[in-house]
């Protein structure tokens, strides 16, 4: 029962996680706006999350590190979201090397914060439909 309640919201969970992710990097990069020589960061967020949804699938096939000796350290489990951190294009880089564009980096906040807010809408109605459906009548 509680498995199939947490592969119910791992979708939604895997994809909060990542909306929180990106906004720290884009937060970092407006915070380096500034900053001589930083080269703004970014993640493809839905391949991201396609790659995150697809080892979570896969997770039950997972193959561990084979240990030879007891003395062997096992290994810790892989997080399925890491995130690909790679530098953004430049459209118009600074003098100084920076590559920070504050409308490119204030649209996708912003953007990323209403999907981020549509996410939670999405999770809070599941919870809700979830509960719905439990409750006698």
């Amino acid at each position: 029962m509680l498995s199939s309640l947490n592969n119910y919201f791992a979708f939604n969970e895997a994809a909060l996680k990542l909306r929180g992710t990106r906004q720290e990097v884009i937060a970092s990069n407006i915070a380096n706006a500034d900053t001589p020589g930083y080269k703004a960061r970014d993640f493809d967020f839905g391949q991201t999350l396609s790659n995150a949804m697809a080892a979570q699938r896969g997770a039950s096939n997972e193959m561990g590190l084979a240990r030879t000796d007891g003395r062997h350290l096992a290994g810790k489990p892989h997080s399925t979201l890491e995130v690909d951190l790679m530098y953004r294009n430049d459209v118009q880089p600074s003098i100084d090397g920076n590559t920070v564009d504050m409308n490119t980096e204030m649209r996708n906040f912003t953007d990323n914060a209403v999907r981020y807010q549509a996410s939670l809408t999405f999770l809070q109605q599941r919870i809700s439909g979830m509960r719905t459906a439990l409750q006698s009548q």
